[in-house]
């Protein structure tokens, strides 16, 4: 299936994989390259020195291209970049709108950028400096999200801009992705099925909680860092929406020490990052070092599988989900469900 997304890109199928922290690593993001959708390593997790390795592995694992995605209010952004484009990776994605800078630099490179974005208005500004595609997702999807329906926010994006626009939140098969197409999208991004694939490292008992959840065992919490934040309701979860204000204190400064001794930020780049989110909200500073440190949080229950002590980021669609694909599998039933579903169409003409 063709489409704007699939030749900016230079891929098969107008799907991305989207770049989730602790998730989306080589393995995962080369086995979706391989199945013709567009795998996206998650680097604001990583160091340079293990984004470097991470690209060069992905690169040979597949020939097919992929992308990297990274905060622009980083510090080392700017490293980052010329990481990237110094490994030969196809795409650039933003969590948060880059600076007309580092998309100039990028597009002068080759490299294909495209920023994530929750809002029309902001569609709108990362499209007037240059940007090449924008992803938009609506209030289903997982991590931090807004109140908007992908339903609602979708089609204002489309007729708001000339880039292609590719859908996010609640998209999980081949119906889902016909719909987006119909809204006007490019293409579908989906995290949630494809962290829930076989060829994901999340750990197996993680798995098992999220394909145990129902659509109403996902909820939004401002708990974690202080902005609203889509994850699976968990006992941690519970904990944290009951604590007062010294209580969540300790424990945001306990797993900031552990997130900065992995990170090796300092104290001083862990509460800038902090701030930076804190900009023009109402948070505590709990909420601030736990907005810096929400990576050791994830970590906790994406790499060490422990369900009692981490978050897990969860969009809607993980109470609709009960399989564990390959992403070849995955992306095959999706576009042979989405074929099925645009004959079914025309044959109600």
């Amino acid at each position: 299936m063709e489409t704007a997304l699939t030749r900016l890109a230079g891929i098969r199928h107008p799907i991305v994989q989207t770049g989730m922290g602790w998730v989306a690593g080589p393995r995962l993001v080369s086995a979706t390259a391989d199945a013709g959708a567009l795998g996206v390593l998650a680097s604001a997790t990583m160091t340079l020195d293990r984004l470097r390795d991470a690209i060069a592995e992905v690169r040979s694992r597949t020939d097919a291209p992929f992308g990297v995605n990274l905060r622009a209010d980083a510090a080392d952004a700017g490293d980052r970049v010329r990481l990237i484009i110094d490994g030969g990776v196809r795409v650039a994605s933003f969590a948060l709108a880059p600076s007309p800078e580092l998309i100039a630099e990028l597009k002068e490179a080759g490299v294909v950028v495209i920023p994530s974005v929750g809002a029309r208005r902001h569609a709108e500004k990362v499209a007037a400096w240059g940007a090449d595609a924008v992803i938009v997702q609506g209030g289903e999807g997982g991590g931090h999200t807004g109140e908007v329906a992908t339903s609602v926010l979708l089609p204002q994006v489309v007729d708001a801009v000339r880039i292609p626009v590719v859908a996010a939140g609640g998209f999980f098969d081949g119906r889902g992705l016909v719909a987006a197409l119909a809204y006007g999208a490019a293409g579908v991004a989906m995290g949630t099925r494809f962290l829930l694939t076989s060829d994901s490292t999340v750990p197996d008992a993680v798995k098992a909680r999220y394909l145990a959840a129902t659509v109403r065992d996902v909820t939004v919490t401002r708990a974690v860092d202080g902005l609203p934040h889509r994850m699976l309701r968990t006992d941690l979860v519970a904990a944290l929406e009951r604590s007062g204000r010294a209580r969540s204190l300790l424990h945001a400064i306990r797993r900031a020490a552990g997130f900065r001794k992995l990170s090796g930020l300092t104290w001083r780049q862990m509460v800038r990052d902090g701030l930076a989110l804190r900009h023009g909200k109402e948070l505590s500073w709990s909420q601030v070092l736990l907005a810096a440190n929400t990576p050791m949080l994830l970590r906790s229950a994406m790499v060490d599988g422990r369900t009692d002590l981490g978050v897990m980021a969860s969009g809607q669609v993980a109470g609709v989900i009960d399989d564990l694909p390959s992403c070849a599998e995955l992306v095959d039933r999706i576009m042979e469900e989405a074929e099925e579903t645009r004959e079914r169409l025309m044959a109600l003409k």
